[in-house]
């Protein structure tokens, strides 16, 4: 159809003005501006595509034919996404060659997309060859972007030819055109460069323009224009032409080996498995593909992993192409000189363990001791999650093995990249997409070095390019890392690509990275997973993903290190290579060379920064940054000083204690976490820990809720106690047995959670765990995209539910009222499977026959649509809704009935008892008016909560207490229903009743006598009848009522007519009017024994307040007397002279006082003398003794005079003036 693109744009343009002629017309003006559509009568009216109060959501199908344009059914349409911005990995455009999603699906768009290079093709064109074309656009809200543009045309050639050429009609099928390129150009659609600058003729090479109209270089040059020299101090990169050409090589998550210059590629993800071909070979040489005829093997599937052993090639684990976690475990083993397939049943080691995983990688290994194993690194299970250990198959022994791991503690994921380098015997692993801290998932950019032979893992520089399903090689000591998914949280992606061409090195010799060139192509070529092997000293990539799936191979050829002259261009040779002069020679160098003096002191360097983010010892001590294990807590550079000396500083891992803790903390699951003895997990934080029984470890002993560490050697106490302040700690010294094992059992009976050090005993509080059920999460993100599955048409009752689904379409009856059925089908009719067992779809249009009044309704659903319960006015107004129904689309059932009478359904009344008006829709469940009936039907009284009745013959009601008062709060929102509350109460003698509420309400109150309650028999006598009041007091006495004769009289008041919400008090309290001589005694005894009580209270408060002041008295007293000046006497004792008196008076007499100490008041003193002890026979005191002694007493002094008192006693000469006389005690 010439012109078709041209009659697109025109009739958009016409549209187009219509909108601004309408939004320029005079009308009532929107309170929100309509963002696509315009404004009418105060409301906005969105274009196609577009719903929403402010046409803000993309919603809905249209058909962008709507032009009365026609085309053959064969006709090739060709899409160009000329913009494409949405959110990478979770809003998709599904792009499906005809007219639904059953059709070949051949491209899938998500992310940003924008060119590399400026002029360079970035999003593909897509060509369909049906005649129709259906795009899905499928968004999760989450974030919106700036979306997409897309541009179509018919029959026209591909991509205009570029602008290199023009487009001519061809004469075999009829309205097909092709492109007539210009000279130097290439390719369907002219956009590949040929022959540049004539390939240097005549000197460098000449232009082959009978061939493939390439460059054919001389010996001595090479590159796409051969205009590098053999060898070259430059890198390039050419795509040859795929020969043969197929689409149906185009794959991902594939995954290839070289065997004799020829590639071997193995699975790998498709749309259409239809025609699948599992195995395909790639001749590096010739550039020639061939597939490879199965007859029988392994189910197709990608995510998997291929290993070359002579020319066996090894297959293990991957998912199946068939069901949503078919993730395997068979391993199968392609033997290429036969080019036939065969399972492998590997032994197990008891109580050992298979992970059957994908998104992994494998690398078969020759062994010190002749073993030859396949080291299995990392993956996912959909059992276990993120898997962070390293399985070994045993080739000879045909056994498995999950081996202990030493070293740092790597976190294992999903599509990360691996190179094996047989000269160290190490694998280097680099990114992927892993289980984060704080149970969050994301991409990484560790790289990691796996030693083999000493299963030891060490923790390289990180290149700061996280990613995964992107592919390494190993060339000449550099690590080339290209392509993959970068894109990580679009809140933080800053602009990172789902599909990227990203080529980094990383120096094996500095550990250093380096970002190369991107390839310098005609188009762009970002993607990921791809695969890529090296041969001959190059680089081979193939297929990957980028919107679609691709099946060209790239091709990178490095620097040679044999171009460099001389030994200082030699050793400075890069980025991208590392050369070493040896011998007069400039060679690749190879991990077994040391090169370090040929790395910058910036690559050497080591700050503490680099070492902070270490939380484990092992990973501390086992990476190329030099750090070091410091205090039992921290990482820091091997430069820097550790502040504690009491804890030794580790360097080597091998000297680190326990690990149990940072290896629980790797695993993604529940799941995996119970297979570890030592790990538990936490439900609630969704996170794996350590057991406390098993965190401790060696020299540790677990005490409740703390690890305790026990140092018996002589630390000082000050660094003790300075190591355990850095623990946040406490310190004891303990120095003997029993005191240790009396602080351990204290711990243990206490269950102490504080930190504690015990000279040096160290302790850390754990989380206490919780037995919670715990769940699996699922990994729907490891797809390539979110795949669309197919939904139940038949349960969809309405046609506007019907078109939600992208699989549905709309069979509507003759009717014309909206009545239909919901089928699997295209925008051409209803389609049905070929065979039970089958997913194929044909087309059936007599499932919905057009001769018979039926209508297909697949962009947008009939008119009218009225449930099948009304014929529509206008077109689509619902006339009148009959069969009890009501709604703008008669989709509801009328107040009082209860139904689904969408689609031709019906609607009955709502059983209820008489106890309520209204039920739920769909179930038919009462919405009861009367607080405190229950059930479906109103069939039940609540008594669990107090109310009794039988509401099938009458009501219930709330069994009051007399003399207490209730109150009744109806607040929620289950209690808007309720209109009214019944009670009832059993009163003995005469009653006061008094009733509030918050709303108006109507009260009526009756009496019976019997147990009749809550039933229609006519013996309730009214009392009361009021209405719309809010208070409302009364009194029944006994001379009315005679309660006494009567035992059985109840009252029942019913509160109705309220409206919701509403709070009501009702109280009943009875009383007797003559007073009762045994309540009044004891009631008069009651109030003589309180006062009693009391009395005896007081008193006792008195007596003890009496003591305190006493108490207090004596203390005061007792720090007077401690605080007088006390004299000193000097006593000469001769011995073996003649004793001289000591004191002045007479032997005979009372002994002179050496001092006298009165006592507050005068009335008492504390007499002090000197009394000569026997001495024996020789007169000489025992040896040791002076011969004296001080004899204290309390004496008397309230009868003698102050002056016959101060001439008795010169030992009151020098002291201070008594205070006044007055009352006073001597202790």
């Amino acid at each position: 159809c010439p012109g078709a693109t041209a009659g697109i744009y025109l009739w958009l343009c016409v549209m187009f003005s219509l909108v601004l002629i309408s939004d320029g017309s005079p009308s009532k003006p929107c309170e929100k501006s309509c963002l696509s559509g315009s404004c009418v009568n105060g409301s906005c009216v969105c274009d196609r595509g577009w719903v929403g109060d402010q046409c803000q959501h993309c919603q809905g199908r249209f058909n962008i034919m709507s032009s009365p344009l026609f085309c053959s059914p064969n006709a090739v349409l060709r899409l160009r996404f000329n913009h494409f911005a949405t959110e990478c990995s979770w809003d998709h455009m599904y792009v499906y060659d005809g007219d639904s999603i059953y059709a070949p699906l051949v491209a899938v768009f998500s992310g940003l997309i924008v060119p590399e290079v400026k002029g360079n093709e970035t999003v593909p064109e897509v060509e369909t060859n049906s005649g129709y074309a259906l795009l899905h656009f499928f968004s999760d809200a989450a974030y919106n972007l700036t979306g997409f543009e897309i541009f179509y045309s018919i029959n026209s050639c591909p991509n205009n030819c570029s602008g290199h050429g023009k487009c001519t009609s061809g004469n075999s099928i009829a309205s097909r055109v092709y492109c007539e390129c210009d000279k130097y150009w290439k390719g369907e659609a002219c956009d590949i460069p040929y022959c540049r600058n004539n390939c240097g003729s005549p000197d460098h090479g000449y232009c082959d323009l009978t061939g493939e109209k390439l460059c054919v270089c001389n010996d001595s040059w090479q590159g796409p224009d051969c205009s590098l020299t053999v060898p070259s101090t430059e890198s390039y990169w050419i795509m040859p032409t795929v020969k043969p050409f197929g689409a149906s090589l185009g794959r991902a998550s594939h995954k290839a080996v070289v065997q004799e210059k020829v590639m071997w590629v193995v699975g790998g993800y498709i749309f259409n498995y239809s025609n699948f071909q599992m195995v395909l070979n790639y001749n590096l040489e010739s550039g020639i593909w061939n597939t490879v005829p199965i007859s029988s093997g392994p189910l197709p599937r990608y995510g998997h992993s291929l290993a070359l052993y002579w020319s066996d090639i090894y297959m293990f684990g991957g998912k199946l192409e068939m069901g949503a976690s078919n993730v395997t475990d068979e391993l199968w083993v392609f033997n290429i000189p036969k080019m036939t397939w065969s399972q492998k049943s590997p032994s197990v080691p008891a109580h050992g363990l298979v992970y059957a995983v994908e998104g992994h990688s494998a690398h078969i290994v020759e062994l010190d001791n002749g073993d030859v194993v396949m080291v299995v690194i990392f993956g996912y299970s959909s059992i276990y999650s993120y898997i962070s250990n390293v399985q070994e198959y045993n080739i000879r022994t045909n056994t498995w093995l999950v081996p202990e791991i030493r070293g740092a503690i790597a976190q294992g994921g999903y599509g990360h990249s691996s190179v094996y380098d047989s000269g160290s015997k190490s694998v280097y692993v680099h990114g992927g997409y892993k289980s984060l801290p704080a149970n969050k998932y994301g991409l990484v950019d560790d790289l990691y070095r796996y030693e083999v032979q000493t299963r030891t893992w060490t923790i390289l520089r990180e290149s700061g390019y996280p990613r995964y399903l992107h592919s390494s090689v190993l060339l000449g000591g550099t690590l080339l890392i290209f392509g993959g998914n970068t894109h990580n949280d679009t809140s933080l992606s800053n602009g990172a690509k789902c599909f990227s061409a990203d080529f980094l090195a990383y120096d094996i010799a500095c550990d250093e990275w380096t970002v190369l060139p991107k390839p310098n192509l005609h188009r762009d070529v970002n993607r990921f997973g791809h695969t890529a092997v090296t041969s001959n000293g190059s680089m081979y990539v193939f297929g990957g993903f980028s919107s679609v799936l691709l099946n060209d191979v790239l091709i990178y050829r490095p620097p040679s290190c044999e171009a460099f002259l001389g030994q200082e261009r030699c050793e400075a040779a890069g980025p991208g290579v590392r050369c070493i002069w040896k011998g007069g020679c400039c060679m690749s160098w190879e991990p077994n060379f040391f090169a370090l003096h040929l790395c910058s002191i910036s690559a050497l360097a080591t700050v503490d920064e680099r070492c902070y983010r270490f939380s484990d010892c092992t990973s501390c001590t086992a990476n190329t940054n030099g750090c070091q294990w410091c205090d039992s807590k921290k990482c820091i550079s091997a430069l820097s000083n550790c502040t504690a000396v009491s804890w030794p500083t580790v360097k080597n891992f091998t000297k680190c204690p326990i690990r149990n803790l940072e290896i629980c903390s790797k695993m993604a699951n529940c799941k995996s976490c119970s297979l570890n003895l030592s790990c538990q997990w936490d439900p609630q934080q969704q996170e794996c820990h350590t057991l406390p029984a098993q965190l401790c470890g060696d020299s540790w002993s677990n005490v409740g809720e703390a690890c305790l560490q026990i140092n018996s050697s002589r630390e000082s106490y000050d660094n003790a106690q300075h190591y355990c302040k850095n623990l946040e700690g406490n310190i004891a010294s303990l120095t003997t047995g029993k005191q240790v094992d009396y602080v351990l059992e204290e711990l243990q009976k206490y269950q102490q959670k504080g930190k504690v050090c015990v000279s040096c005993l160290c302790c850390f509080s754990l989380f206490i765990f919780q037995n919670l059920q715990a769940f699996f999460s699922s990994a729907s993100h490891l797809s390539l995209f979110s795949v669309i599955a197919a939904q139940n048409c038949s349960g969809l009752r309405t046609c506007g539910l019907c078109l939600e689904q992208p699989d549905c379409g709309w069979c509507g009856d003759p009717s014309n009222t909206g009545r239909g059925q919901c089928m699997e089908g295209s925008y051409r009719g209803p389609m049905k499977s070929t065979s039970k067992h089958s997913q194929d779809m044909v087309l059936e249009t007599g499932l919905c026959p057009k001769e018979r009044g039926f209508e297909w309704a697949f962009i947008q659903c009939p008119a009218c649509q009225c449930n099948g319960h009304s014929t529509c006015v206008n077109g689509s107004v619902c006339e009148q809704c009959r069969n009890l129904t009501t709604g703008l689309h008669c989709e509801t059932c009328l107040p009082g009935y209860h139904g689904d009478p969408t689609n031709g359904g019906k609607c009955q009344a709502c059983k209820c008892n008489g106890h309520a008006n209204v039920c739920q829709v769909l179930t038919g469940k009462c919405f009861c008016t009367t607080k405190g009936i229950k059930g479906d039907q109103c069939q039940l009284c609540d008594s669990e909560n107090r109310y009794l009745g039988n509401p099938l013959r009458g009501t219930c009601y709330y069994n009051l207490l007399i003399d207490y008062q209730f109150t009744f709060s109806l607040l929620q929102e289950d209690d808007q229903h309720y209109t009214a509350i019944n009670f009832m109460a059993t009163p003995e003698q005469n009653l006061d009743m008094s009733i509030n509420a918050s709303n108006n309400f109507n009260l009526n109150i009756t009496w019976s006598v019997g147990s009749t309650a809550g039933t229609i028999s006519g013996e309730e006598i009214p009392i009361v009848s009021k209405t719309n009041i809010k208070e409302y007091r009364d009194s029944f006495s006994c001379e009315k009522f005679s309660f006494h004769s009567n035992p059985n009289i109840t009252f029942y008041v019913y509160v109705s007519n309220f409206s919701w919400p509403i709070k009501i008090q009702i109280a009943f309290s009875q009383h007797n009017s003559i007073m009762d001589l045994v309540q009044f005694f004891v009631t008069f005894f009651s109030c003589f024994l309180s006062l009693l009580l009391v009395a005896a209270v007081v008193w006792k408060i008195k007596q003890t307040c009496w003591a305190s002041r006493r108490r207090e008295q004596l203390m005061r007293e007792r720090q007077q007397m401690a605080s007088r000046p006390f004299a000193s006497v000097a006593v000469t004792l001769d011995v073996g002279g003649t004793q001289i008196e000591l004191l002045q008076g007479g032997i005979e007499g009372p002994p002179k006082p050496v001092a006298v100490e009165p006592c507050s008041g005068g009335k008492a003193a504390v007499l002090t003398v000197l009394m000569c002890l026997p001495r024996g026979a020789s007169g000489v005191p025992p040896p040791g003794q002076s011969g004296i002694a001080i004899a204290s007493a309390l004496i008397d002094t309230s009868q003698q005079k102050p002056m016959d008192f101060k001439e008795k006693s010169q030992g009151l000469k020098n002291r201070k003036a008594l205070p006044p006389t007055h009352q006073g005690t001597c202790v």
